[in-house]
């Protein structure tokens, strides 16, 4: 008994057609992780910029901003930003998160 792959029955334009099908999922699941990375960024911003105290909730909050914006700077390599300066400067990503990422402050503009 022979395995053949189902590529081998189809047409070269029905490959070149779930090729490019699958292009546009993989893009589509890159732009709605890119989003949900982006909210949850803003969301542990939000929460930081909200708290007033200082002490271990506050580092805590520090770091759960770290780690959202650490996810978030990944997914945007991943969809092929490597520069992350507008990312910073549009959240307004604090210094001390920053440091935490092991990230720097761009210049001002």
């Amino acid at each position: 008994m022979t395995l053949h792959s189902p590529r081998s029955r189809l047409s070269q334009r029905s490959m070149e057609a779930v090729d490019t099908a699958l292009a546009h999922e993989i893009i589509a699941e890159q732009a709605s992780s890119l989003g949900r990375a982006g909210r949850a960024v803003a969301a542990s911003l939000a929460a930081l910029g909200a708290f007033t105290g200082d002490g271990p909730q506050r580092a805590a909050l520090v770091q759960a901003a770290a780690d959202a914006v650490f996810g978030y700077f990944v997914q945007r390599e991943l969809c092929g930003f490597r520069r992350h300066d507008d990312a910073i400067r549009d959240y307004a990503i604090p210094r001390e998160v920053l440091v935490r990422v092991g990230a720097t402050a761009p210049p001002p503009r």
